[in-house]
């Protein structure tokens, strides 16, 4: 379904005086919501128009108001000039019945484009390192994008999940060494990944005590790197105990990959783009390391190979872009990490155009900010991190004790308090633009009266109960299509869906949903407390059931979008 700005557009790129100034891009630039609703619904600019017009804009506004309100009475009830702009009011008629006959008519599929339709989009995203545990310090890469993948799926995109594993380099060196020195297979096996941590920070104490475990590190991961079978098993064994863990908080997340190919995958890849790179003439030694030069993108260099011919990041990501070209023949392939990396990949980024390939403007790097608790920023080597499993849990339980002192005879408590534990962390890191630093307090996180996900959640169960009860009171007359201002407000809200879904994708920014989720949220709670639903006339109980069943469809398509199981009931 288009939304109310499409609409709009699509009518007045009907007139030719407009269709000759404007292309429907730049038109589609121009078109907004005005900051208030007694200025219409719609309204549009008409300043630029003057030239070709040959008009002053206030007369040209008039003249285009006449010709297209009269042409579009079922559309609109009203079209003014204001100045030099157009505001265009819908009218109730089209509104209740047109519009929201469409919603109800697309049911799950409402909001849905097909802007990617025929496309791929490859998403590399969470990306955890083996033997580390899965910390909060990892919600942001994951939530986002989860959101931003499903987002592009709504939009009809074939997309790629790319778990794109830290799973090599000298830390399992240092592992090695850890585990055979003062590990144990048992404490291991009972501690997983925890325990696997606890040995490995372990190694950092001792080696300040004895330099010459580095050395001993250094020479596991070198046995590791020359197919050592002893040193290869370890590393496998490491490896599957973290993914192991890492699938346990996925499962719980509701989150699926196409691929878990890491760091490791590339090893054997490396070694020929290297030789590409050396035989386009784009690398060149700096003090025996090997770098492509930036300077002329104002940007220090690329560091493809150090001094002792080991590669790092930038190598292997290069590798990688270049493997999954020629695998998925991407449209556009996305990386969401933190801001600090920014860098690092406008550098590969431009490696990448400048050894030929016509992909670089595929590559977008989507960065967000960092995240604390309680104020308090999270720092691994000092230990002040919070464990995403313990994090889930105490959210769980917080919610299961509220939803206990409100109703303790609840059979269903512990479902529940699992879906809105789980959302209430989720929203949160999804509550502002991705680019800003998040901070998570729990009385904020949990409230469940504020722009909150548990607010949103219990917004889509009090609608649900409201549809229940009202399927046990069938009604046979015609919906009215008069509009009070409660009901006209919630169904521009909900017609909004389909442009915030696009706005989303260009922007790569999950926090248009969730603010438009509070944003219906809200508007739904205003409707439900000034409109009685099921104890009024049959007409208007029947537009306002129809009304419901559109809320349901927006918002749960809404919450779906940001990575929330819904609940009916809470």
């Amino acid at each position: 379904m288009k939304s109310i700005k499409d609409i709009t557009l699509d009518i007045i790129l009907k007139d030719p005086d407009i269709s000759s100034a404007f292309t429907c891009e730049e038109a589609t630039k121009l078109i907004t919501t005005p900051p208030d609703p007694e200025l219409g619904d719609v309204t549009f600019p008409c300043f630029k128009l003057a030239k070709t017009m040959r008009k002053a804009p206030n007369m040209i506004a008039a003249e285009l108001a006449e010709r297209i309100g009269s042409a579009n009475s079922e559309t609109f009830s009203n079209v003014e000039a204001a100045g030099g702009y157009l505001n265009f009011f819908i009218s109730d008629k089209y509104l209740s019945g047109t519009l929201l006959s469409e919603i109800e008519a697309e049911g799950e599929s409402f909001g849905k484009n097909e802007i990617g339709k025929g496309k791929t989009m490859v998403i590399d995203y969470s990306s955890p390192n083996i033997a580390k545990p899965f910390h909060i310090g990892h919600l942001g890469t994951t939530a986002i994008g989860n959101s931003i993948k499903r987002i592009h799926e709504f939009s009809g995109y074939d997309c790629v999940g790319i778990n794109h594993l830290g799973d090599w380099g000298t830390q399992f060196g240092r592992l090695i060494v850890a585990y055979k020195n003062w590990g144990s297979k048992e404490a291991i096996e009972k501690g997983g990944v925890k325990e696997l941590a606890r040995i490995y920070a372990d190694f950092y104490v001792r080696a300040e005590e004895d330099p010459s475990l580095n050395d001993m590190a250094r020479d596991e991961f070198t046995k590791m790197e020359r197919g050592d079978e002893e040193a290869l098993a370890l590393w496998e064994w490491f490896k599957k105990i973290s993914l192991d863990e890492f699938m346990r908080m996925y499962d719980v997340l509701g989150i699926k990959f196409e691929s878990y190919s890491g760091e490791s995958f590339y090893n054997d890849k490396m070694d020929a783009v290297v030789k590409e790179l050396e035989d386009k003439g784009i690398l060149e030694d700096s003090e025996g390391a090997k770098i492509v030069r930036l300077d002329d993108y104002d940007m220090p260099p690329c560091l493809i190979l150090k001094k002792d011919g080991s590669t790092l990041y930038a190598t292997r990501d290069i590798t990688a872009a270049i493997y999954r070209n020629n695998t998925y023949k991407f449209d556009k392939c996305l990386y969401v990490t933190d801001a600090g990396q920014s860098l690092h990949f406008a550098q590969w980024f431009k490696v990448i155009g400048l050894m030929g390939y016509d992909f670089e403007d595929k590559l977008v790097h989507i960065p967000y900010g960092k995240i604390s608790v309680e104020g308090k920023k999270l720092a691994t080597r000092t230990g002040n991190v919070v464990l995403l499993e313990d994090l889930f849990s105490e959210a769980i339980e917080r919610v299961r004790a509220i939803i206990e002192e409100k109703n303790p005879d609840r059979e269903d408590k512990d479902e529940i308090a699992r879906k809105v534990g789980l959302g209430a962390v989720i929203f949160n890191q999804l509550s502002s633009g991705r680019i800003k630093n998040v901070n998570f307090v729990w009385d904020e996180v949990l409230n469940f009266d504020g722009s909150t996900g548990p607010y949103a959640m219990y917004t889509y169960a009090r609608c649900c109960s409201v549809l229940e009860k009202a399927s046990a009171e069938p009604v046979s007359a015609a919906p009215s299509t008069e509009l009070t201002k409660e009901e006209k407000e919630l169904l521009l809200t909900v017609t909004s869906f389909p442009e915030k879904v696009k706005k989303a994708l260009a922007e790569y920014e999950p926090c248009d949903i969730t603010r438009y989720v509070i944003d219906l949220s809200q508007s739904f709670n205003r409707f439900y407390h000034n409109c009685p639903i099921l104890k009024c006339e049959d007409d208007k109980k029947a537009l306002r059931i129809k009304l419901c069943r559109a809320v349901k469809a927006a918002l749960g398509n809404a919450l779906y979008l940001i990575g929330i199981e819904k609940t009916e009931k809470i």
